[in-house]
């Protein structure tokens, strides 16, 4: 089973392929735990397990969902939205975008191409604190930005 997700700042859609290629389940989930919580249960019911994880292939790298995803222990693929455009482009001619479609895609680039497509690396404790301090560091570079514009336009007032 490979599982791809249409990724979207409010929801996503999900398909799930077997290894012939046939979509065995679809759905849309919210961006919020209660969704998150649909999606495993949809892996679930298809035989996702522990010992053997479904790989999901998504659009993304960021957001709440791939932490969570690369969190349970399954292998995320962060595809490309331009591979992925070239891979419709190859099963439609219409090149019409289409959420629940693109889902598809990705689970089949992973069915058919996993191999030449890199997991998303699992991410080390210390990894994880230079994270942390890097996005301190971008709020607290943005708020002394902030600062000193608001009192430039107060000196000039």
């Amino acid at each position: 089973m490979y599982c791809g997700i249409d990724w979207s700042e409010r929801h996503h859609d999900i398909a799930l392929v077997d290894e012939h290629g046939h979509q065995v389940t679809k759905g849309r989930i919210g961006d919020d735990l209660e969704g998150f919580t649909t999606l495993v249960e949809m892996l679930a019911a298809v035989g996702d397990s522990a010992e053997k994880p479904i790989p999901v292939a998504i659009e993304t790298p960021r957001g709440l969902l791939v932490p969570a995803l690369r969190a349970s222990g399954r292998r995320v693929y962060s595809l490309n939205p331009m591979a992925v455009a070239r891979y419709r482009e190859r099963h439609s001619v219409s090149r019409k975008k289409s959420d629940h479609a693109d889902a598809v895609v990705l689970a089949n680039i992973l069915r058919t191409d996993a191999h030449a497509h890199r997991p998303l690396p699992h991410d080390s404790e210390l990894v994880q604190a230079v994270a942390v301090l890097a996005r301190a560091h971008q709020d607290a570079t943005w708020r002394r930005t902030r600062a000193s514009n608001e009192l430039r336009s107060l000196l000039r007032e």
